[in-house]
C-alpha cells in the first residue's frame, strides 16, 4: 500500500538484522519488483546461507556480515556504494535501533521501517542505553529488554523529517515516510493513534523457559531496568 502511493526515486533498499533473509521486509521487492539492495547480519552462518541461496545470483543484492553500531553504520553503507536517496531502510537489530537510526546520515530513505518495543507502551519515550556490544539475550535473561518505544522513535523521526503512518498488526514494526513524500491519501499519526500492542509473548525465566508474562508484568520488569528518556 505504501509503495503504491509514495514516490520512490531509487528502488534501492537497505535492511539489517535479516538473519538468513527467508523472512524479511524487503525480499518480496527484490524477487518480484526487481529492487536492488544491501542486507547485513551479524552472523556469518546467516550470510553464508544467503550467498548460497539462488536469490543471490538471480537478483542484484549484496550481503555483508557485520555487527552494526552507530560508529560503523555509515561506513558500511558507503563502502557498499549506497549513499543518498534510497527507497527503504529497514532496521531490526533488537537493541540499539534508536541509536543506530539517529546516527545514519549517508542515506536518506523515502520509507523507514523500524522495530519498536511495544512493551514500553504508547506514551513513554524511552530506549535502552547505548552499548556498542548490546545483545539482548545477554542484556537481561528475559530477552524483552531491548530497543525503543514507539514514542521515542517518533521523536527521532520528527527530528529527521519523517511522519509516522502506522504500525503492523503484530505490534513490532513502525512505518515512517519522509515529510515531503507523504501522500495525500495518508495522514501523519501521533504515537497514541498508531500504537499496536505486541501480539506475541517471548519473555523468559532465568532458566530460559518461556514465562508467558502479562503485559503489565512485562512493563513493570522493563521499567525496573536502566532506560534513557528521550525528549519528545
Amino acid at each position: 500500500m505504501l509503495l503504491r502511493e509514495v514516490q520512490i526515486s531509487r528502488k534501492i533498499f537497505i535492511e539489517f538484522g535479516v538473519q538468513d533473509y527467508r523472512e524479511s521486509n524487503t525480499r518480496f521487492l527484490l524477487v518480484n519488483n526487481n529492487w536492488s539492495g544491501l542486507i547485513i547480519d551479524g552472523s556469518q552462518a546467516n550470510i553464508a546461507y544467503v550467498k548460497n541461496d539462488p536469490i543471490y545470483w538471480q537478483h542484484n543484492i549484496k550481503a555483508e556480515c557485520a555487527f552494526i553500531t552507530r560508529e560503523n553504520v555509515n561506513d558500511l553503507f558507503s563502502r557498499n556504494g549506497i549513499v543518498g536517496e534510497i527507497g527503504i531502510l529497514s532496521v531490526d537489530i533488537d537493541g540499539n535501533d534508536y541509536w543506530v537510526w539517529q546516527s545514519i546520515d549517508v542515506v536518506r530513505p523515502a520509507i523507514v521501517v523500524i522495530e519498536y518495543n511495544a512493551r514500553f507502551g504508547p506514551t513513554d519515550s524511552v530506549t535502552v542505553p547505548y552499548d556498542p556490544s548490546f545483545v539482548r539475550e545477554k542484556a537481561h535473561h528475559s530477552c524483552i529488554y531491548y530497543g525503543a518505544s514507539l514514542t521515542a522513535l517518533y521523536a527521532l523521526a520528527r527530528a529527521k523529517g519523517y511522519a509516522l503512518v502506522g504500525c503492523n498488526s503484530a505490534g513490532n514494526n513502525a512505518f515512517f515516510v519522509q515529510d515531503e513524500l507523504l501522500p495525500q491519501t495518508f495522514r501523519a499519526l501521533l504515537p497514541a493513534e498508531a500504537y499496536v500492542p505486541n501480539q506475541f509473548r517471548e519473555a523468559r525465566d532465568r532458566d530460559g523457559t518461556l514465562a508467558y508474562l502479562s503485559r503489565e508484568a512485562e512493563a513493570q520488569l522493563l521499567h525496573s531496568l536502566p532506560l534513557v528518556h528521550i525528549d519528545r
